[in-house]
């Protein structure tokens, strides 16, 4: 295979990523409130070839198990959590070439907001951020801002449609290309005819004005999503140019990389340019019997009770009122969440306990890979060519340990086979990526809605 694969390193900001591994005595997480450790983290990422660092991120709390938030808490099921996109500047200040990936949700977030928010970072990167795109799906959120209960899947979906076209309205047709003049004889900085009222009315916006930052380097950021309902990966196929997946299985990733790519072609979008990141966690020694070991050492620290309070969250499922020796039935909810429909799809037939459910996901939703470099390189090429994805997102069980150990030993097998870059290109994120421009291609939604209005380039 000879086909170049990103890597994406995926986190969060706050103490773990895996139920019970803070207390692992080599996991330094508990720093993730100092700066030298997240801007070590990106040099380090960069020095390993990374093409970008996403940031998972959510705006409530896991309550779904027990009834209450009791566990989370006390196992730091991500809580404590802090804003990730404040780290961005200063990563971006200590690298080069990694980008950002930051999680925003359509749900709580003002579009006015939140465009004046991504161009900045773009501007203070020089072109490296992207952008998360979720609809968000925790009542325990929907209560804090406000609401009785989370807005149903389909009508949070409405929103985020409409929700885009506002966004691509301020990025993409309120400022034409040559507005910003800086003539300082004529003390003219910006030449109000070319900047425009975007005039949006709509069901759920009304957003008249102006986009208040300048055209940034890529107007628009890298565009990501991670629905996996039918409604999300519909709205992944209009707006999004990279799919970050949690689907543990080759055979449910495979089914969504083929569903999303036929829905961006009926979308009139070149499916070959929507890329997919399935998350992968790797433990990975020298050899294989130092992997295993790793391994083991890793699943003492596990916590099966933070792993229910967790997969709680995902389901809306209350793992604490079925016993370990009842079988876990695994039912549609209100909203059809992705969560359950990929686990279906991996196995229909199959009928989880307690016990297989809490081993399955004790180091999350993604692939474990446990093995020398050699070995998780081998199932990375196999993972690729079964599925037909992109790259990947490379999980953490300890930090910094579970990604140095990637870095220092599993990439420059990958860069021996070809696999993975020795060297940056130039350019933004998105050059980097598709190796084109820096701006959304002409046949995305985003752009075209420009030049419906006539924005000039």
């Amino acid at each position: 295979m000879n086909k170049r694969i990103y890597l994406n390193a995926v986190t969060i900001s706050g103490p773990t990523a895996s139920p019970g591994l803070w207390a692992h005595p080599e996991d330094r997480s508990y720093e993730y409130t100092s700066l030298k450790y997240w801007v070590e983290l990106a040099q380090t990422l960069e020095r390993g070839k990374f093409d970008a660092i996403f940031f998972a991120d959510m705006l409530g709390v896991y309550d779904v198990y027990q009834g209450n938030m009791d566990t989370a808490i006390r196992q730091a099921i991500q809580v404590p959590l802090n804003d990730p996109s404040y780290l961005i500047p200063a990563m971006a200040a200590a690298t080069k070439h990694l980008g950002f990936a930051a999680t925003f949700s359509t749900t709580y977030e003002h579009p006015y907001a939140l465009a004046r928010k991504l161009s900045t970072l773009d501007h203070l990167t020089k072109g490296r951020v992207g952008w998360n795109i979720v609809t968000s799906n925790l009542d325990s959120a929907a209560k804090n801002y406000g609401l009785e209960e989370q807005l149903g899947l389909i009508e949070r979906y409405d929103r985020g449609d409409e929700y885009m076209d506002v966004v691509y309205k301020l990025w993409e047709a309120s400022w034409e290309e040559d507005a910003v003049v800086q003539d300082k004889e004529r003390r003219i900085y910006t030449d109000p005819s070319k900047v425009h009222d975007i005039h949006h009315q709509g069901t759920f916006f009304q957003v008249p004005g102006i986009h208040l930052s300048e055209p940034s380097p890529q107007r628009t950021p890298m565009l990501f999503q991670a629905g996996n309902s039918t409604r999300g990966r519909e709205f992944a196929a209009k707006h999004a140019e990279c799919i970050f997946l949690n689907t543990p299985t080759i055979e449910a990733t495979r089914f969504i990389v083929q569903d999303i790519r036929e829905r961006a072609e009926k979308q009139g979008r070149d499916p070959a340019k929507v890329l997919f990141f399935p998350k992968l966690t790797p433990i990975v020694g020298r050899t294989e019997t130092e992997a295993q070991s790793r391994y083991e050492s890793f699943l003492q620290y596990s916590s099966t009770e933070g792993i229910f309070a967790l997969l709680g969250a995902w389901s809306g499922i209350d793992f604490s009122k079925l016993g370990d020796d009842k079988l876990l039935e695994f039912v549609e909810k209100r909203d059809n969440r992705g969560i359950i429909e990929t686990w279906k799809r991996s196995d229909p037939d199959k009928k989880w306990s307690a016990e297989e459910l809490a081993n399955f996901f004790a180091f999350g939703t993604s692939s474990l890979t446990i093995g020398s470099p050699e070995q998780i390189a081998d199932t990375i090429e196999d993972f690729i060519t079964q599925t037909g994805v992109d790259g990947f997102n490379i999980g953490h069980i300890i930090q910094p340990g579970t990604i140095n150990a990637f870095v220092d030993l599993v990439v420059p097998e990958l860069q021996r086979r070809g696999l993975v870059q020795r060297e940056y290109g130039e350019g933004t994120y998105r050059e980097k990526i598709f190796g084109e421009g820096p701006y959304l291609r002409d046949d995305h939604p985003g752009r075209q809605l420009a030049e419906a209005v006539g924005t000039k380039r």
